[in-house]
């Protein structure tokens, strides 16, 4: 019988310990950032640990990738702010079950594979912007509730411990691989602040974790047209940015572990996972880079650190929160300011001297993007659009026409390159008509015809070479264009004279 989960594919080699301990390790980094965003949404900071638990749990077991841990994420935070001010967490909620819907379908109608479209120049720009982003938002760590920079010992207190932790986590692992870095630098830093009684800001300091296991309810909002139509379009962008932001976190994961996760199935389980965020009072949620690479680097290769890490948070919203937030802010900064280290492709700076200056311009653009505006899919749909122009239009400039006369004085026009709306006025250019013979022969054996801009240049062109008295042949045409001539026939009428001397397979005038 086919496995379905590899959770429970127990013939395979798996490290228990490591994914048990990578599990934890996310679950003391979830606990911040959960608030955080909930905080930032407006919202009860239960809400997005709630979210957090549901999205997490639901997404590591249905999940197309195998160790990519999803919860509450900053991107959807800032869609629904105005939302949960305006019209309150229930609207919110309702506004999360229907993205979750959309989702659903995306990921039945199999749109996930699209993501093939998204050049690596976006990518690169995506995961740079994240990473900006990451060690950003740390840094209000070193301001004081007024919003003013921390001045002496406070600076001084802080500046050391993050930096001690980061030390533990870069040099850890050259002396052993029995403890996840990560955690090990928060254990460790959690010892000496506890030990010392050093004076430093907490989890507790953000707001109180402590609550019970997530009510179901239906959300309170009316059922009506008026209501659908106001969560629409928050539910339509908040399913586009959180299956965009997760398909990418896929794609990176994929590369970094050399596997290939599911894109079909993410989208399914991201669906299914944000329904019930809504009905168990989260806000929601999506794939989280900072936090799989956290996973990733600690060894976890399956979904049982997934697995762990939500039922983890739920443990510490249960029955943990007092030592939860005693954690120290400070080696939460410090883990999170190297995974925005990690984060960052350095290799890309590499490629400004070696990449196509057209692909630069996407990858600092996507950047720039998604760092001032932290809008994630806006990003990545401006660089994919620039990208695919800049495509058409190299593809337009190299569109070819090798010209040669047979035996019987007919003029060949041999075409090389896509004829489509781009490259249509290229192609009309290629031709002479007032000084070609009677019979002229266009070979599209090295070309396609692609769109109805392409029909209606082949109709213009017929037409031009028609009221000179010459006749012209599509040779080499295939089968996808002959079928795109047929359906575009009742609209466009391509004027082809067939002549039996040359064999062709084409259509009569």
């Amino acid at each position: 019988m086919k496995k379905i989960f590899s959770l429970f594919e127990f013939s395979t080699d798996v490290n228990y310990r490591i994914e048990v301990l990578a599990g934890i390790t996310v679950a003391m980094a979830l606990v911040p950032e959960a608030l955080a965003f909930a905080i930032i949404a407006g919202l009860s900071p239960l809400t997005g640990l709630y979210a957090a638990f549901v999205v997490g749990l639901v997404a590591a077991v249905m999940g197309g990738r195998p160790g990519m841990i999803s919860g509450a994420t900053g991107a959807i935070a800032v869609i629904i702010i105005s939302l949960a001010l305006s019209h309150g967490p229930e609207y919110v909620f309702a506004t999360v079950v229907l993205a979750g819907i959309f989702q659903l379908i995306a990921g039945a109608l199999k749109l996930g594979k699209l993501m093939r479209l998204v050049p690596h120049s976006v990518i690169f720009g995506f995961v740079n912007g994240l990473a900006i982003i990451i060690f950003m938002s740390q840094l209000n760590e070193f301001k004081n509730p007024a919003g003013e920079w921390l001045t002496g010992p406070a600076l001084y207190i802080l500046l050391g411990l993050v930096l001690m932790t980061m030390l533990i986590i870069w040099g850890l692992p050259k002396i052993t691989t029995a403890l996840p870095p990560s955690l090990a630098a928060i254990l460790i830093i959690f010892g000496i602040v506890t030990f010392f009684g050093i004076d430093t800001r907490t989890v507790g300091d953000i707001a109180s974790i402590q609550g019970g296991f997530p009510p179901f309810h239906i959300p309170q909002v009316p059922f009506t047209m008026a209501t659908f139509m106001l969560i629409l379009p928050y539910a339509a962008i908040m399913a586009a940015v959180g299956l965009i932001e997760s398909l990418l976190t896929l794609n990176i994961i994929d590369e970094i572990t050399e596997t290939r996760g599911r894109s079909n199935k993410e989208a399914i389980a991201q669906g299914t996972a944000n329904v019930m965020s809504g009905f168990f009072s989260g806000m929601g949620g999506c794939a989280m880079l900072g936090q799989s690479l956290i996973n990733v680097s600690s060894g976890s290769r399956t979904r049982i650190s997934g697995i762990v890490a939500a039922l983890m948070l739920l443990v510490f919203i249960m029955f943990g929160a007092g030592v939860i937030e005693l954690l120290p802010m400070a080696a939460l900064t410090g883990l999170m300011i190297m995974v925005a280290i990690g984060t960052f492709e350095w290799a890309s700076l590499k490629t400004f001297n070696k990449m196509p200056k057209s692909d630069i311009i996407v990858m600092v653009l996507v950047t720039l993007v998604t760092v001032i505006l932290h809008n994630l899919a806006l990003a990545v749909i401006i660089g994919v659009i620039i990208a695919a122009l800049v495509f058409a239009w190299d593809n337009a400039k190299r569109i070819r026409a090798r010209k040669r006369w047979d035996e019987d004085g007919a003029k060949h026009y041999e075409i090389y390159g896509p004829l489509f709306f781009g490259s249509v006025s290229v192609f009309n250019d290629k031709f002479d008509v007032l000084n070609d013979p009677d019979d002229v022969v266009i070979n599209f054996k090295e070309s396609r015809v692609v769109d109805m801009s392409a029909i209606e240049a082949l109709n213009k062109l017929t037409e031009r070479y028609h009221k000179v008295g010459k006749r012209v042949h599509l040779t080499h045409l295939s089968k996808d264009c002959r079928k795109l001539l047929r359906n575009a026939d009742a609209i466009i009428e391509v004027n082809i004279v067939e002549d039996p001397t040359y064999k062709l397979v084409v259509d009569a005038v």
